[in-house]
């Protein structure tokens, strides 16, 4: 027997009410993620931190979630953190970012990490997003997912005591062990 599964939108996104949960709408499926823990925020506070310092420099707009990123109407995701350069910030609406920012950080949790390092990374990809970091806190590592015409190339993960260089903020190493304080 033919199963039809619903087609999820971003219409159908904007009438779910708030209920705490996060919500993201990946290749037409509705995918639910419960809050997060103090170990993930604090990493997503740290990315915050180094992001805003960039922002403060003039670079562009850093945000974290809850913002609803739309790609297209079956493809709407809620990263972590995310950061527009200056010359992109066109995409940023009154309601969500509408289009790819050129940096998405997705911190790994047991109840994302299939999602995070499966359909949107591939989702993320696709739609240009020119940096995916994957932060792990389980083993303290940071990835950096760089799009190239044929996809993500993956460099590290890059541990304590490394610094990476994105080429988004060039002359701004980021110190890895900064980002998994206590």
């Amino acid at each position: 027997m033919d199963v039809i599964r619903p087609i999820f939108t971003v219409n159908d996104l904007a009438q779910i009410p708030d209920d705490g949960k996060r919500y993201e709408v990946l290749e037409g499926d509705l995918a639910v993620s419960p809050s997060p823990s103090w170990k993930h925020q604090r990493i997503v506070h740290y990315v915050h931190l180094w992001l805003t310092e960039r922002e403060n420099a003039g670079l562009g707009k850093v945000a974290t979630a809850p913002l609803d990123v739309v790609f297209d109407d079956n493809n709407v995701t809620e990263p972590d953190v995310l950061f527009i350069r200056t010359e992109h910030l066109n995409i940023i609406k009154e309601a969500n970012v509408q289009g790819a920012p050129d940096l998405v950080v997705e911190v790994l949790s047991s109840s994302t990490r299939e999602r995070d390092l499966g359909v949107k990374a591939h989702l993320y990809a696709r739609f240009g997003v020119r940096e995916y970091w994957v932060v792990d806190p389980e083993i303290a590592t940071l990835s950096v997912y760089h799009l190239t015409p044929e996809g993500y190339e993956v460099s590290g993960p890059f541990r304590r005591g490394e610094t990476i260089q994105s080429c988004l903020f060039p002359g701004s190493p980021l110190v890895v062990a900064d980002l998994f304080q206590p």
